[in-house]
């Protein structure tokens, strides 16, 4: 691509090596600790495996991919429902489960090319599902504002949802008001102007910060150590579905990548490479207790707008993710960041996340007079939000989000009319 500063295998000066990878490592940073909160897992762990899965990645396909892995949005809810029902360690089990259908599809790939998946993955499916993904957490995100747990009872805070839209406004003028990189990251910007708000209102308890060591080990959690290896019929449906979300996603990020480096990654080093490099972060993650990963639109954006591609850039990110997860007074103030401020981010990321399937549905083209396209959104979008299920037996449901991804590929393959409009014609 012309115009560009450091080409993917070229490597910057020391000094600017240190501020680049800083620069991306912020650019991750808010989102990748918001999802650990939102879900109960440690902001420490889900940053340390956030560096090794970046790693692990870059050289699965062979330093010729700078992209960033941080934690999966898309598993939520699902890892929600999993610790619901069979505690935090049964979602980190769906997580590795997850991580070999990535192994399994890639293999094919390799096998068989690349197409056949492009067919059962269409706009049409993937949009929707998408959306689902934002709009069924918007109850999740608005609660989070504006409402306190009062013993054991949610109450309306007038207090913390002011906390919450000066965090929100301070996102949207982020985005809004300024240029280059800032503008990549609202939700790390919001969230510190949302926790100094806090503290000048008075609603932070900051007793943990003062009793956490200087330097902590992250909390680990290990199967047959901190939690029984049981693999169950709801669990895997619950999980391994959202792959087909999280695969299309992954395809996605691949194809603009690859149209800023000026590189066809589906190609060379392949699509199986590349996921295959992200199933393998998954599966460490969930082996030591971090959420699943995925590719990283913001620190795509900050690869655009800075015009350095280095993947070495990228792997000191990665190296300062790890040394970060160590500092246990960071993460101990990670903590303490009240529910209304994740709550007045979340406003803003889940409508985007929601916003990113509209988007594409425009990007494609597709026509909504196709009463083919119309039948296959509206099934996905009221069973993803509206939480449908089909309980096979007391302990084996497929429900949500999954029972929508599952619905939507099955009506794409099934209905008359279908066209051969994939994911690459960008």
């Amino acid at each position: 691509m012309n115009g560009k500063v450091l080409d993917v295998h070229e490597k910057p000066t020391a000094g600017k090596w240190l501020t680049l990878s800083l620069q991306h490592m912020f650019a991750m940073f808010g989102a990748t600790i918001l999802v650990p909160q939102l879900v109960g897992l440690s902001p420490a762990i889900a940053l340390l495996t956030s560096g090794i899965a970046t790693i692990i990645f870059i050289i699965v396909t062979r330093f010729q991919v700078p992209a960033y892995l941080g934690s999966s949005f898309a598993f939520i809810i699902p890892i929600q429902i999993a610790t619901t029902t069979g505690g935090i360690g049964s979602a980190m089990i769906g997580s590795m489960f997850v991580a070999l259908v990535y192994a399994i599809v890639s293999l094919v790939i390799w096998k068989t090319g690349y197409e056949w998946i492009m067919k059962i993955l269409p706009p049409i499916v993937v949009a929707p599902v998408i959306m689902v993904i934002g709009l069924a957490l918007a109850p999740t995100a608005v609660g989070m504002a504006s409402t306190i747990d009062v013993d054991g009872e949610s109450v309306y805070s007038l207090l913390h949802f002011s906390a919450a839209l000066v965090t929100l406004i301070s996102a949207i003028i982020c985005i809004m008001f300024f240029k280059g990189v800032i503008s990549l990251m609202p939700i790390l910007i919001g969230i510190i102007t949302g926790y100094i708000y806090s503290a000048f209102v008075g609603i932070l308890d900051f007793t943990a910060v003062k009793e956490a060591k200087w330097f902590a080990m992250p909390e680990l959690l290990i199967p047959g150590i901190d939690y029984e290896f049981v693999v169950t019929p709801t669990l895997l449906a619950v999980m391994v579905p959202i792959a087909i979300v999280t695969i299309s996603e992954h395809i996605g990020h691949q194809l603009v990548l690859g149209r800023i480096v000026d590189r066809d990654y589906i190609k060379e080093p392949g699509l199986h490479r590349s996921l295959l490099g992200d199933g393998i972060g998954t599966l460490i993650s969930g082996f030591v207790g971090g959420p699943p990963k995925t590719t990283y639109g913001e620190n795509i954006g900050v690869l655009a707008i800075t015009r350095v591609y280095s993947v070495y850039v990228i792997m000191g990110a990665a190296v300062f993710a790890i040394i970060f997860s160590f500092f246990g007074k960071v993460m101990a103030m990670i903590g303490t960041i009240p529910p209304a401020v994740l709550g007045g981010i979340s406003i803003l990321l889940f409508g985007i996340i929601a916003s990113s399937g509209l988007r594409m549905f425009v990007d494609h083209n597709i026509d909504f007079g196709n009463q083919r396209n119309l039948v296959i959104a509206s099934v996905i979008l009221v069973i993803g939000i509206g939480g449908a299920s089909i309980q096979f037996t007391e302990t084996f449901a497929i429900e949500g989000m999954a029972l929508a991804a599952i619905v939507g590929v099955l009506l794409n393959l099934i209905l008359p009319g279908k066209t051969e409009k994939k994911l690459t014609d960008l």
